[in-house]
């Protein structure tokens, strides 16, 4: 069968080479056509854009770029058209990926959604597009089924988590601490991981108050992960700007291996979203930072639109919260001081988050998801919609 896959940023890419690899084991003459990463593409998937191009974040910066991605919703349409594949499969990146629904659908296409958007934080409305043009759903979070449900659209398959295969399967999963940082030329002081995010304006907002803990801890290294969306010359614009934070502090950077880097640190800053969750089943402590640009604005339309207790996934899973989230205007030094302090010098503070990290997996499931996915989504082009091999 030819499958088209789209996904719009790192994550997306991760979790698609991971399903490309499973339906490559059950469809033999599989061929993948998509819009993604280097991970996609070292599975054999033809790559006719990079997430690179694609990847838009923020309302405003949205705005100032309707044109663009206007232009890049006509391309993929053309190419969907022009390639005929037996099903599109849209990868999360909701904004995007449900205008490609809405044409795949109009032009007959048997489209699936792997990875839902995230309906449930903001604008739920968009389940009538959703019930109008996606054939199935598959979600990899055990309240989503319910949350589908309930609005009606009964298309629904829940299969576990993949992130749990992609971390359960990783390189240098049994590295030392020593072996990691020799092979980055990195000191012999514990770790303070900084996972900025994706995306530049994520990097923009957020790792320059990420940055004014470097001082306050000086028994430690703070390493930054680099994004593979991201390079060298995108970081150090930042670096450059926080001068006066770092006051001739030299920042880390590791790129390639956020995994590793994790698993060596004490705790980790992160930017809220799936490295909230990759942190959690790595079983390190962490801390949730999310901001945005646009200042007071952007807080006011951020509180408008968001319709969850909770940002990120660990705590939306376990409906409670088991680790701070710091947002917008509480994205500050003293909140990050007091929870870095406690989670780093406190050990029935640390314990607790443990505890909890383990209630979350149970929640999660083990590893095999991808997989999982790949069987239901076979068995239906072959036994729903008549596809043949």
């Amino acid at each position: 069968m030819k499958y088209y896959i789209i996904a719009g940023e790192a994550s997306g890419d991760l979790h698609a080479s991971n399903l490309i690899k499973a339906l490559k084991k059950r469809d033999t003459e599989a061929e993948f056509i998509g819009w993604g990463g280097d991970l996609m593409r070292n599975v054999g998937c033809e790559i006719v854009r990079h997430y690179k191009d694609t990847a838009i974040m923020g309302f405003i910066t949205v705005l100032m770029n309707l044109k663009k991605i206007k232009a890049n919703i006509v391309t993929c349409c053309a190419d969907i058209e022009q390639r005929k594949p037996d099903v599109v499969i849209l990868v999360d990146y909701g904004g995007f990926n449900l205008k490609i629904s809405k044409f795949a659908k109009e032009h007959g296409f048997t489209t699936f959604f792997y990875i839902s958007p995230k309906i449930w934080a903001w604008n739920t409305k968009r389940i009538e597009k959703i019930k109008r043009d996606v054939d199935e759903m598959f979600v990899i979070f055990p309240f989503e089924v319910e949350f589908y449900k309930n609005l009606g659209f009964t298309n629904v398959h829940y299969a576990g988590n993949p992130l749990v295969d992609a971390i359960e399967s990783r390189d240098y999963k049994n590295e030392s601490f020593s072996e990691f940082i020799k092979r980055n030329n990195l000191p012999n002081k514990p770790i303070i991981a900084m996972l900025a995010g994706s995306r530049r304006q994520e990097v923009k907002c957020i790792l320059p108050e990420m940055l004014k803990m470097v001082n306050e801890f000086p028994d430690y290294q703070f390493v930054l992960a680099g994004a593979p969306s991201l390079d060298k010359e995108d970081y150090n614009r930042v670096l450059d700007s926080c001068s006066k934070i770092l006051k001739g502090l030299k920042i880390s950077i590791v790129y390639d291996m956020t995994y590793r880097l994790v698993q060596q640190s004490k705790v980790a800053l992160v930017t809220s979203g799936t490295a909230t969750l990759e942190t959690a089943i790595l079983n390190i402590p962490q801390i949730v930072c999310y901001s945005g640009e646009g200042g007071i604005i952007y807080y006011w339309i951020f509180k408008f639109v968001v319709k969850v207790k909770y940002i990120s996934l660990v705590n939306l899973i376990m409906n409670k919260e088991i680790i701070k989230e710091f947002l917008m205007q509480k994205l500050n030094k003293k909140n990050l001081y007091k929870e870095l302090n406690l989670l780093l010098n406190n050990k029935k503070y640390n314990n607790q988050m443990m505890n909890s990290y383990k209630e979350l997996l149970k929640k999660v499931g083990g590893p095999g998801a991808s997989d999982r996915f790949s069987k239901i989504m076979i068995d239906l082009l072959l036994n729903k919609y008549r596809i043949n091999k």
